[in-house]
C-alpha cells in the first residue's frame, strides 16, 4: 500500500474541492492522508500551503495530490510553484469551458454555493423542512414535500432524505412503516392522497438485523425473524399501492439519492 499525502485546497469552503476528492476512491492501492485547506485566500495562507506540501513530500518519499479550487490568477499560479501533482478546478474545467462559451467565468470564493440552480437559502430551507418531517414528526406541510420516503425503520430513509435536501435542495418527508400499519393492512392514512410523492426503501433482513442489534440488541424489534416478516409486509404494501422502491442494502446514499431524482424527474421510470 503507497501512503501519499491529498491537500484539498480553496479560497471558499473548499466543498468543491472536496468533490473532485471523489476521484481518489479509484485508487484504492495507495493510502491516501487528506489535508483540508478552506479559505486559502491570501499569500501569506499559500505560503502555510507550500510549507505543508514541501513536508509531506518530505515524510511521503513522493509528491502530494493538491486538489484546489482557487478563483485568484496569482494565488493560483504561486501555490504551483510547489513540488506536487495539481488537479486544478479553474485550469482543467471552469477555463476551458469559458473558451467554449465565449465567456469569462466569475472566479470568486462561494460560487460554487449555487449548483444546478439549486441556491443556497434554498437547500436550507430544504434541510429545515426535512429535520421537521423526519421519522412521521408531523403532517404539517406535506403537500410542500417533493418526495416522501418510507420503509422499515433503520433501512436508510433519514441519512437520504438528509441528502437529498443538502445536495440537491429537495424538500423530502419520511415515514416509518410500523406494526399499526402491518395490521391495517395499508400505509398510513395521511399518506393516501400524497402516493404520487411517495418512494420506498428496502433492506436485506440480514441487514437489518445487524443495524437494530446495534442500537436493540438481543431485543423483539431487533431479532432476524422479526426483520424478515416486516421487509416482506412492507414491500407488500408498497406492491400493492404501486410505490416504487429501491434496496439500501449496498447502495449509498448517493446512489439512492441518484435513483430517486431520477424518480422525480421521469415519473414514468421504475426503480430497481
Amino acid at each position: 500500500m503507497l501512503n501519499r499525502t491529498a491537500f484539498f485546497i480553496s479560497d471558499g469552503t473548499g466543498i468543491t474541492a472536496g468533490a473532485l476528492g471523489k476521484l481518489l476512491e479509484h485508487f484504492p492501492g495507495t493510502n491516501f492522508t487528506q489535508v483540508r485547506m478552506p479559505f486559502t485566500d491570501t499569500l501569506d495562507k499559500i505560503k502555510l500551503a507550500q510549507d505543508a506540501i514541501q513536508q509531506a513530500a518530505k515524510e511521503n518519499g513522493a509528491r502530494p495530490v493538491v486538489i484546489m479550487s482557487v478563483g485568484n490568477m496569482e494565488l493560483r499560479n504561486a501555490i504551483k510553484k510547489s513540488n506536487a501533482y495539481f488537479i486544478d478546478l479553474f485550469n482543467t474545467f471552469i477555463d476551458p469551458l469559458g473558451v467554449e462559451l465565449h465567456q469569462k467565468p466569475l472566479t470568486g470564493a462561494g460560487i460554487a454555493h449555487s449548483v444546478m440552480g439549486s441556491k443556497y437559502n434554498d437547500r436550507m430551507d430544504a434541510v429545515n423542512f426535512t429535520l421537521n418531517h423526519d421519522d412521521g414528526m408531523t403532517n404539517t406541510g406535506l403537500e410542500e414535500a417533493q418526495v416522501i420516503l418510507i420503509g422499515v425503520s433503520r433501512c436508510g430513509k433519514t441519512p437520504t432524505s438528509v441528502y437529498l435536501a443538502m445536495q440537491f435542495g429537495i424538500k423530502a418527508a419520511n415515514y416509518p412503516l410500523i406494526p399499526e400499519d402491518f395490521e391495517r393492512g395499508t400505509l398510513p392514512a395521511v399518506l393516501h392522497k400524497h402516493t404520487d410523492k411517495i418512494f420506498g426503501l428496502t433492506i436485506k433482513p440480514e441487514r437489518l438485523h445487524a443495524v437494530r442489534n446495534e442500537r436493540r440488541n438481543g431485543s423483539f424489534y431487533a431479532s432476524l425473524e422479526n426483520c424478515k416478516k416486516e421487509i416482506a409486509t412492507a414491500e407488500g404494501l408498497m406492491r400493492n399501492a404501486g410505490i416504487t422502491w429501491a434496496d439500501s442494502t449496498s447502495r449509498s446514499v448517493e446512489e439512492l439519492s441518484a435513483i430517486i431524482m431520477e424518480k422525480i424527474q421521469h415519473p414514468a421510470k421504475e426503480a430497481a
